[in-house]
């Protein structure tokens, strides 16, 4: 039997990079600080690359993730990927049981 890894991993992305993340996020004041930068997004702002690898760069800084350019390009095609709507709760728990 094959075990599926999260569609995360299939861009790349480090099952220990993804823990440590996770981890940072349980702290409320950085919680806060990047659902605040990501008030009113929209989903046309999800598929634009140059704003995804902006909040990408900074949520890297606010959670002190410095990223080589090969990971910035990973999390980016990830999110792209996704085709995130933020006013979609299915979208939304579907990306919040990935991250569990």
């Amino acid at each position: 039997m094959t075990v599926l890894s999260p569609s995360w991993q299939s861009y790349g992305i480090k099952p220990e990079f993804v823990e440590r993340v996770k981890f940072k996020m349980k702290n409320p004041a950085t919680k806060e600080k990047i659902k605040g930068l990501l008030e009113g997004i929209t989903k046309y702002d999800l598929q634009d690359r140059v704003k995804v690898r902006k909040w990408v760069k900074m949520f890297a800084k606010i959670l002190n993730e410095p990223l080589t350019q090969m990971q910035e390009e990973q999390l980016v095609n990830f999110v792209i990927a996704q085709k995130i709507d933020p006013n979609n709760t299915l979208h939304l728990i579907k990306l919040w049981t990935m991250f569990r």
